[in-house]
């Protein structure tokens, strides 16, 4: 254990190659280009007011030897506007594991902000727990939308970064349609009889082993009923993309929706005003980093 204490301090502009170094080193799986990319999207994203933009770090003699990538964003949730946070990549080099628990909690420390880890290592839900965390997603269901039936007279409409308007939809979600568009996600719309409804999809990497079979994960529906109303037709144009299977997050089977529900992983943990809604996976690491 070092003699000097290590600093707390704010991540800042200039420490973004340093960060994406020490994030390289502890997460071996990850390239360096990954956490770069991941980090600038960071760089350019709107904030809530007296929010960090990438996080802190934890420093020693001008060196990072700790950081917790902290992803601000404010929602809608029990009907309030709340401050959120994706709590997300955490590493501590091991000469400094000693600090790890504390700085942690000194950077998480917010009672009106709506903290949340939507990729904890199991290892880590102890920890989390301990730190007044709460389970909100058990697991996932694998779904298999082109089975539906419903859906008929349906229309799906694909958002680009530069897809000007779309009909039916409000500016505010075309932006963030156009802005997952940007991360490389699919960003659809579906036109109903009531309106048109917006749909996020992250694409999966093969070597993650989930499943034997191409599959995205359902990053943004207003509602998980959204989503098994329009199964249908989403099923059957993600089906002629060569994707059969949709993975959601729940806390069980999903009425309505064909598919298997597995509690092996998907677990989700939040502390703070308002527990997160499942659907929901904008403005995290998942979305902005990719999976």
């Amino acid at each position: 254990m070092p003699d000097v204490k290590p600093r707390i301090r704010e991540i800042s502009e200039g420490d973004v190659e340093a960060i994406a170094d020490l994030l390289t080193r502890g997460f071996v799986h990850r390239r360096c280009e990954y956490w770069i990319r991941g980090l600038r999207r960071q760089g350019t994203r709107s904030l809530p007011p007296d929010t960090p933009r990438y996080g802190y770090l934890l420093e020693n003699e001008g060196v990072p030897v700790g950081c917790l990538l902290l992803i601000y964003s404010s929602k809608i949730l029990d009907g309030k506007n709340a401050t959120c946070c994706n709590v997300s990549s955490w590493y501590v080099d091991p000469a400094f594991r000693n600090y790890a628990a504390m700085f942690a909690s000194m950077t998480q420390k917010r009672k009106d902000v709506t903290y949340f880890n939507v990729t904890p290592a199991q290892p880590t839900w102890s920890i989390l727990e301990a730190q007044g965390f709460k389970r909100y997603c058990n697991g996932l269901y694998f779904s298999v939308p082109a089975l539906s039936p419903g859906g008929g007279g349906m229309m799906i409409e694909i958002v680009a970064p530069d897809t000007p308007s779309i009909r039916d939809l409000s500016d505010a979600d075309l932006d963030m349609l156009k802005r997952n568009a940007e991360y490389g996600n699919l960003s659809l719309v579906c036109h109903t009889a009531d309106g048109a409804l917006p749909f996020t999809f992250l694409p999966l990497r093969k070597r993650r082993g989930i499943i034997p079979v191409p599959a995205m994960q359902l990053a943004y529906c207003r509602s998980i009923s959204d989503y098994v109303r329009c199964a249908g037709a989403i099923g059957r144009y993600l089906l002629r993309c060569g994707k059969p299977v949709i993975i959601i997050d729940a806390n069980g089977p999903v009425t309505g929706l064909a598919g298997i529900y597995s509690e092996a992983r998907g677990h989700k943990y939040f502390k703070g005003p308002h527990q997160p809604r499942l659907g929901d996976l904008t403005d995290t690491e998942l979305a902005i980093y990719g999976m």
